[in-house]
């Protein structure tokens, strides 16, 4: 569930934008930061981890504002391997700003105590941090489906990713809802980075390792499609602790198998969205 805390971001601005954003665990990074300047190493209470982590959203969900008028403003109406230096170039300028504000060092930061003792479930110790990410990756799940199945947003959202244009002559803000969601994916990347920062050895390139789960999830669940994204990233999980039980002297290798047996076998992802291949 932690994959997906950081690809639904990921995965909601290409489904709208169609932009895959290189930079997208750079702003995981950047709101792990702000939830660790914030919060310190060890925060008080549940409450207060909670209260940080949707500040760093806020943060972060601003910085998409500023980002999107400077640099993904620029590029809708561009070819796509224009967006992919573009926010490659961000990723690195992100990180360097953080070097210098921060450092290179590496910090720790502990999950607040409610959350920082173990569970037995069967014979299984788990800590409850973890059964708090899945349960928060559960939350981000539905309310994302909420909002894009049930909702009035939702519909505007859909119909300018389906058709610009169309969406245009009947009334809608177009630049506006493509603001608006470019700062919802933002928000979603700094909300994981608060959350997720506790046992993580938090540097300017923490977002590196989830970023490369959370590209995995998004082209084997479909690009831009959320609820893609949400049975890839259970899958990932299922075959990452498979493969840590019972062939750990292979390191990851399994996820890669299945990465590639996904791309041979349904290369658009198991559902994908208009656009996305």
């Amino acid at each position: 569930m932690a994959f997906f805390l950081v690809a639904a971001g990921l995965t909601w601005v290409f489904g709208i934008l169609k932009i895959l954003n290189l930079a997208h665990g750079a702003f995981f990074m950047l709101g792990a930061y702000i939830s660790y300047t914030i919060g310190g190493a060890w925060p008080g209470s549940i409450w207060i981890y909670l209260g940080v982590a949707v500040i760093a959203a806020a943060a972060v969900g601003a910085l998409g504002f500023l980002t999107d008028q400077i640099v993904l403003k620029r590029l809708r109406d561009v070819d796509y391997h224009y967006a992919l230096i573009a926010t490659f170039g961000l990723m690195l300028f992100c990180e360097g700003i953080a070097k210098l504000i921060w450092g290179a060092d590496y910090y720790a930061v502990m999950p607040p105590p409610e959350l920082d003792w173990p569970v037995q479930i069967g014979g299984t110790y788990i800590s409850v941090y973890t059964l708090f990410v899945i349960a928060t990756g559960l939350v981000v799940f539905a309310v994302l489906e909420l909002i894009m199945n049930r909702t009035w947003a939702g519909k505007i959202m859909r119909a300018v990713s389906n058709d610009p244009w169309m969406a245009g002559t009947v009334g809608i803000n177009v630049p506006m809802v493509l603001m608006a969601a470019v700062m919802a994916s933002f928000a979603l990347a700094g909300f994981a980075g608060g959350i997720l920062v506790p046992n993580q050895a938090l540097s300017p390139h923490v977002g590196a390792s989830f970023i490369l789960y959370a590209f995995m999830a998004v082209v084997i669940g479909g690009l831009g499609s959320i609820r893609g994204t949400f049975i890839a990233c259970i899958l990932l999980g299922i075959v990452e602790s498979a493969n840590a039980t019972f062939m750990a002297q292979y390191g990851g290798i399994a996820i890669f198998i299945m990465l590639a047996v996904f791309l041979i076998w349904k290369p658009n992802g198991l559902f994908p969205a208009q656009g996305g291949h």
